[in-house]
């Protein structure tokens, strides 16, 4: 664990809401899909945070909402001690060097038109930062910090594997020497074999140059390996939120306690005797949550607060933040 706990993340109250629209000329507004609604944690310097979650519990659009790659409906994100959603314009230019992000597919987050020195070299040259002979060497740098040849420099794309290419990814992410990274799922699309390659580049890069990571990912034993603490996501909001260990060992919300049994343990007496939570129905509309807690149309343990009232996100013992009735 961390032993200087400096948050450099600071969330509060974080909201991001997409309009729903009718109309073809006179556009009305309908409804919003909630993709995170109410979301608050911190990140510290030199952490790396997981956060888990089914397909569409919002995961992403916290990561790219926290860079102001989306505009925020409402709530507030301090950088450093910055507020990020009160800069404007060249005060956000210049902050955006200090957070980049790693994007989930290899295959879509790179311009097949450009070579990968072009690729690289872009946010140097947007940010005016490196030219000439120099910027040519720090992109040779890079490619060797991500363990690719130097010289590929004129090569496209196409031309690589997804391993490759989600490397050359992280290496466009560094080029401004960043502090902190969203790495969204950056191995979901890998082969099996090629994704410990890729985790464990990003602990040697983390450990080498002082990053701290938002790590969004499916694999809760791969985010167990990487991760500090971990947040567990579902419909918009977080459910749980502890220490790596405490959250496998001891889940406390009936959401994290199903996705903890879905995890196979490498021991066939253990795993023969463990008992799987199975969860019934499928996960509710964005559009149109749930009335209390989101939760409660598919928990095993709901009571009749949990269809009346929201259950707060609090801290039910040291590091330990649950939003649960039960707990």
């Amino acid at each position: 664990m961390v032993a200087e706990r400096v948050p450099l993340i600071q969330v509060r109250h974080l909201k991001k809401y997409f309009p729903i629209t009718r109309g073809l000329i006179i556009q009305r507004h309908v409804g919003d899909i909630k993709a995170v609604d109410d979301v608050s944690f911190d990140i510290y310097k030199g952490e790396t945070l997981g956060l888990v979650g089914e397909t569409g519990s919002g995961k992403t659009t916290v990561g790219r909402t926290i860079l102001r790659l989306y505009e925020p409906t409402d709530g507030q994100v301090l950088f450093d001690g910055v507020d990020l959603f009160r800069l404007k314009g060249e005060e956000m230019r210049r902050m955006r060097r200090r957070m980049q992000m790693i994007f989930q597919d290899p295959y879509a987050s790179l311009n097949p038109r450009m070579t990968v020195g072009s690729i690289i070299a872009e946010p140097l040259e947007v940010h005016g930062v490196a030219h000439g002979r120099e910027k040519t060497e720090r992109v040779q740098e890079l490619l060797r910090l991500v363990g690719l040849n130097p010289y590929f420099v004129n090569r496209y794309p196409h031309e690589f594997s997804g391993g490759q290419r989600q490397r050359i990814g992280i290496a466009r992410a560094l080029a401004l020497n960043p502090d902190f990274i969203v790495c969204d799922e950056p191995i979901s699309s890998l082969d099996v074999s090629i994704q410990a390659q890729v985790v464990n580049l990003l602990e040697d890069l983390q450990e080498r140059l002082g990053l701290t990571y938002l790590f969004i990912a499916h694999d809760l034993s791969m985010v167990r390996h990487i991760s500090d603490r971990m947040a567990v996501m579902y419909l918009g909001k977080i459910v749980e939120l502890t220490d790596r260990d405490e959250i496998y060992l001891n889940p406390l919300h009936p959401y994290t306690q199903a996705l903890m049994s879905a995890v196979p343990v490498p021991d066939p007496e253990v795993e023969e005797k463990r008992q799987r939570i199975i969860l019934e129905g499928d996960i509710p509309s964005p559009a149109n949550p749930p009335k209390g807690c989101n939760f409660n149309t598919r928990c095993p343990v709901a009571m009749d607060v949990c269809f009346e009232e929201e259950p707060e996100f609090r801290e039910v013992k040291p590091g330990h933040w649950v939003a649960c009735h039960r707990v």
